[in-house]
């Protein structure tokens, strides 16, 4: 009986006051994906005047928006450790809709970098085309650090993806400060947003990785 009671308690995702911060984060992310994506709902009625230079990749626009907010808030879900201790399978199941989000999202991306971003320059295009294949990359690294069983690696990895995909709502509100946009035309100010966005990220992700790793030796 107490082993059955050990394997039912198991079996429940009991939420004590630990898990309130990563919920609030959690919560907090997705409402500023919903905001962010409700932005674009103009573009939802898929006419040459809403979708401007957009209209012959419409179906890559949105793909690119709809499974990117996908991405932001399934991928979230994946650091929070009491979802793995409850059930491998699911946090699996997760990180395949998260994969297949980033896939889509990331391959229209690229559509539209090697397009409709030629329209505004080719420093904007080329600062897209890089952003989506480190997102790319960063995400399959993840899964195949997973699949060979590596799991410290998968992590880190996952970490830099994650980042990667939380750049797009960094850069993207960074745009919308009145002072930013006062500094200069959209294709000036856009391009250094969309490098600070992922870079800086990662870049201070190492040190703290660096610094950790330090201490434990």
């Amino acid at each position: 009986m107490e082993i059955q009671n050990e394997l039912k308690a198991k079996d429940r995702l009991d939420l004590g006051f630990r898990d309130l911060l990563p919920l609030l984060i959690w919560i907090s992310v997705g409402i500023l994906t919903w905001l962010f994506m409700h932005g674009a709902d103009h573009y939802l009625q898929m006419t040459p005047e809403a979708l401007g230079k957009y209209y012959d990749q419409r179906w890559f626009l949105v793909a690119h928006i709809t499974a990117g907010g996908g991405a932001l808030v399934t991928g979230l879900v994946q650091f929070w450790p009491k979802l793995r201790q409850y059930s491998m399978k699911l946090h699996r199941y997760i990180g395949y809709v998260y994969l297949l989000a980033i896939l889509v999202s990331s391959l229209s991306a690229l559509v539209l970098a090697s397009t409709t971003a030629y329209m505004v320059n080719w420093a904007y295009a080329f600062t897209l085309q890089v952003w989506a294949s480190v997102w790319i990359s960063s995400s399959f690294i993840a899964w195949y650090t997973a699949v060979k069983k590596q799991f410290k690696l998968h992590k880190e990895w996952m970490i830099r993806s994650y980042l990667v995909t939380v750049a797009f709502l960094i850069s993207g509100y960074a745009y919308k400060i009145p002072y930013v946009q006062q500094l200069g035309s959209f294709e000036a100010v856009t391009v250094p947003l969309f490098w600070m966005g992922w870079a800086l990220p990662l870049y201070t992700y190492e040190i703290v990785r660096s610094s950790f790793v330090k201490k434990r030796r």
